[in-house]
């Protein structure tokens, strides 16, 4: 089969299935398409590091126009359709902060038992992935883990090391310092980390106070974070 009477079959099956369930992009609005073309395009990953109190988290997209609409649409609004299209970026952002890792050599006995985690690369040497545990408040609202999900649609799967201790609040509006005293201590490791390396995964980076309070959990419980992740950064408009 020919690529033109393939993508030709694609819109006809897409066409038929808009007439059925409308639905609009959730980048732009264009009307029957879940995802349309362009926005496609703007999702497509540019790796880049950025810094929050001088750790480099590697990020995919900036969450802005449509990655911002996509990506906020996936996860306040139940665009689950999205999904493939968010998988790709991340899981790129993983990789990139994988090849930045340092090298660990073979520990000379065998690391302490401990359940069974599926990593990003077998062995002793294996990384863990881990995301930020959802408030149950989130959990019930979505009743999905949009990071985990988007792992899940990558092929990769996240270790539950962490739990959240007290009750957050939502971090939009806050500033800088509001949003590092919100989530002060407020994330524990589910059991000790010994000897294990994880690489931190999130959604969206601004302050980077989720991900720091994350990396303290994993450094109190005894692990090491060897990289940091994020689908997407909010730009700063301001120097520190």
């Amino acid at each position: 089969m020919s690529h033109r009477l393939r993508d030709h079959l694609t819109a006809a099956a897409l066409d038929a299935w808009a007439a059925l369930l409308p639905t609009s992009c959730s980048g732009c609005g264009a009307a029957d398409r879940a995802l349309c073309a362009a926005c496609r395009l703007a999702l497509l990953p540019a790796v880049h590091p950025v810094t929050r109190d001088d750790v480099r988290i590697w990020s995919a997209l900036t969450y802005e126009g449509v990655a911002r609409h996509v990506i906020a649409a996936y996860k306040d609004n139940g665009r689950t359709d999205a999904a493939a299209a968010l998988a790709a970026p991340l899981r790129a952002a993983i990789v990139a902060a994988l090849a930045a890792a340092p090298s660990r050599p073979a520990p000379s006995r065998p690391a302490p038992s401990r359940p069974a985690l599926s990593r990003v690369a077998p062995g002793p040497a294996g990384i863990e992935l881990v995301t930020i545990p959802s408030s149950r408040r989130a959990w019930r609202a979505r009743g999905y883990h949009p990071v985990d999900a988007l792992l899940h649609r990558a092929g990769l799967h996240p270790a539950p090391l962490l739990a959240q201790r007290g009750v957050v609040s939502d971090q939009v509006g806050l500033g800088r310092a509001e949003r590092a005293a919100n989530k002060d201590h407020s994330l524990i490791a589910r059991h000790p980390l010994s000897g294990v390396a994880v690489i931190l995964v999130d959604d969206i980076v601004t302050t980077g106070a989720t991900l720091l309070e994350a990396r303290r959990a994993v450094f109190a419980a005894g692990g090491t974070v060897v990289g940091l992740a994020t689908l997407a950064e909010t730009r700063r408009l301001l120097p520190r």
